[in-house]
């Protein structure tokens, strides 16, 4: 479910972004709006950045090998990290400087209007996308906020775009005040002002995408409510007297990696006990099915060795 969530919402985001990018580079070149160039560079930077998305799940998909024995699910961190630098340099730095040298040296608008209906057009066409991915994701985030889920999720896909296009949303908002300001006032630095606010906006997205990726890059645990069920399947199996101590890792967003160390019953010969392993293994798998990877080691408890 997942990952086809993602993928619809990936291809949307792409198809909507290389349609207004188009018309936004088109549109300033006839208004020489510099709100507009800003626009359309952050409009091209998130097409590039659904292609690199496209590009991490495809190689995700390679089999595990002598080198890669875990697989390559994790690639897909490491393209969606990629996204969050280019939208901070690509789109957010621009902005910023372009913002700056408008206030700097300000010159008039040619044909505002247009640039104003190329803006409104350019928030249909975009609200549409997001609507795709917040439908997609209400498949998967359960009775999580947006911004929990977010802040949460393995999944790297459906947060950069969602954050993408409520970060585009916005953008088009800012321009199409500055556009509107700089109009109706007869300032042009208007424009500049919006544009240098487009380029903050771009960069903060860009830095809470960087933190999140990088969580997952070095690492993360399974979520807690996983972590939990994990702890409660194996405490509950057949021959299980405790868990000693439990890690989780997520290896990709459908992989999760546990290892644990439990008290088995002290009685059990190698047959039981192996019966005993491969029934804790089972119930972990029902509990979270993303368990792919799971190793057990029975023990005792230290406090137990030392009494023997």
């Amino acid at each position: 479910m997942s990952s086809e969530s993602s993928k619809k919402a990936i291809l949307a985001a792409l198809l909507a972004n290389l349609g207004i990018a188009l018309t936004k580079f088109a549109a300033f070149v006839i208004t020489a709006s510099s709100s507009m160039l800003a626009e359309a560079i952050h409009s091209l930077a998130d097409t590039g950045n659904q292609g690199l998305l496209l590009l991490g799940r495809k190689g995700a998909q390679k089999k595990p090998d002598e080198l890669h024995p875990f697989g390559y699910g994790r690639i897909r961190y490491v393209y969606a990290f990629l996204v969050a630098v280019v939208l901070f340099t690509v789109g957010g730095l621009f902005a910023i400087y372009e913002g700056y040298e408008k206030i700097r040296h300000p010159h008039e608008l040619e044909s505002a209007i247009i640039a104003i209906g190329v803006l409104v057009v350019a928030i249909i066409l975009e609200s549409f996308s997001l609507r795709t991915a917040a439908k997609e994701t209400a498949n998967v985030k359960g009775d999580q906020s947006y911004w929990s889920f977010i802040k949460s999720s393995r999944i790297p896909e459906l947060p950069v775009v969602l954050l993408e296009d409520v970060a585009a949303l916005i953008g088009l908002t800012l321009a199409l005040g500055g556009v509107g300001l700089a109009l109706a006032l007869d300032e042009p630095r208007w424009d500049g002002v919006g544009t240098l606010c487009i380029g903050v906006l771009l960069v903060v997205v860009a830095v809470i995408l960087g933190v999140q990726m990088k969580g997952m890059l070095v690492g993360e645990s399974a979520l807690p409510h996983e972590v939990e069920a994990i702890r409660e399947a194996l405490s509950g199996a057949d021959g299980v007297n405790s868990v000693i101590h439990m890690r989780t890792l997520h290896l990709a967003p459908e992989e999760l990696l546990v290892a644990a160390k439990i008290e088995a019953a002290r009685d059990a010969d190698l047959p039981r006990m192996a019966d005993i392993v491969n029934g804790a293994e089972d119930r972990i798998r029902e509990a979270v099915p993303t368990a792919k990877y799971i190793f057990l080691e029975p023990d005792l408890r230290r406090e137990e060795l030392a009494q023997q």
